[in-house]
């Protein structure tokens, strides 16, 4: 099936806690067990959120949910890791992971094994556990800036900032000053993503999904 498992429930089995000595970055872009997918998990409004961030096959559809106005919906940009809290004293987070191939919200919890290495475990109803492991592929993620602005910080006014030093001179009578050179864009693909010109998902905080979920 395409698409057909983002979160960790095919392995079962344990996974070795960590001392909070360790203190490792969950946060970043993280390959599932079977290859097909890139999560990326950031913090987000206090919590740690994971979202689709590439797909080995394009244009997957979340059709195994439940809620017939999701089935529809793009698997990439998906939040997968939901609302994820840090327990005290030990690097691990635990929240609700969701499983697009039943469409269906389970117990987890993430633990880094290492720094390029997240065990991910999630239960039904505190049993039918089963996990597994995510190796990084994109380093870890500064604080977003979303979470400065979620609580109703100051909007820019959109206001053009005034040119200064050589751009801000008059051109000499009759002639046009030239417009300056557009910013060339930086490259943004992530691994996985060969050739792509732009990261199509960018900072998850701002999605719809997790970002309507803090508010």
């Amino acid at each position: 099936m395409r698409l057909a498992l983002y979160t960790g429930l095919i392995l079962a089995g344990g996974y070795a806690g960590l001392t909070p000595a360790l203190a490792v970055d969950p946060t970043g872009d993280w390959r599932v067990a079977d290859g097909v997918a890139n999560i990326r998990v950031a913090q987000c409004y206090g919590s740690v959120w994971g979202a689709v961030s590439w797909e080995k096959q394009p244009g997957g559809r979340d059709e195994n949910n439940p809620d017939v106005s999701k089935k529809n919906r793009p698997t990439l940009g998906m939040a997968t890791l939901i609302d994820m809290k840090k327990k005290p004293g030990v690097d691990q987070w635990e929240g609700q992971v969701y499983n697009a191939k039943d469409g269906q919200l389970y117990s987890a919890t993430i633990t880094p094994a290492g720094p390029d290495q997240l065990e991910i475990k999630g239960c039904v109803m505190g049993f039918l556990c089963g996990g597994e492991t995510w190796t990084r592929v994109g380093p870890p993620i500064p604080s977003s800036p979303a979470n400065a602005m979620a609580k109703g910080a100051a909007k820019s006014s959109g206001a053009a900032p005034k040119p200064q030093g050589a751009q801000a001179a008059q051109a000499p009578s009759g002639t046009t000053a030239p417009a300056p050179a557009a910013p060339k864009a930086a490259s943004t693909a992530k691994p996985g993503q060969k050739g792509a010109a732009a990261d199509p998902v960018g900072d998850i905080c701002l999605l719809p999904e997790i970002a309507g979920f803090a508010h």
